[in-house]
């Protein structure tokens, strides 16, 4: 069983950075892809960015320039930087992971990822 547990959420004035994190524990593979989501309340859940276990990345038109994904050297944390966070960032921000099929990058779709973490949300103010 895989365990993903995100930390880092918080209240933010727009134009602040703000980074979260996702902690992976148990049963993990050398191959893997994870991905960071948001969902903003009435909306769908959307793929923000998503890594690969070679480190490559893929990112939504809309998280291009100011998000950044990265994971620590032993691979047991994500990360997401939001920089600068605008109003339209707020949203429950999910980490996810997938080990059972090689992409050419990793994916962007909800539906490509198996495990969950439960979220932690954003909030930005104008």
């Amino acid at each position: 069983q895989v365990r993903l547990l995100e930390s880092g959420g918080g209240s933010v004035q727009a134009g602040g950075s703000l980074r979260i994190s996702c902690a992976v524990s148990g049963n993990t593979y050398s191959y893997y892809c994870m991905g960071w989501f948001r969902q903003a309340p009435g909306k769908e859940r959307e793929g923000v960015a998503s890594i690969d276990s070679a480190g490559s990345t893929s990112y939504a038109d809309s998280a291009k320039g100011r998000f950044t994904i990265s994971q620590d050297d032993s691979k047991n944390t994500l990360h997401l930087e939001i920089n600068p966070l605008r109003p339209e960032d707020t949203a429950m921000y999910y980490c996810a992971a997938q080990f059972r099929y090689r992409y050419e990058r990793p994916p962007l779709g909800r539906y490509d990822y198996h495990y969950w973490g439960q979220g932690t949300q954003v909030t930005v103010s104008s």
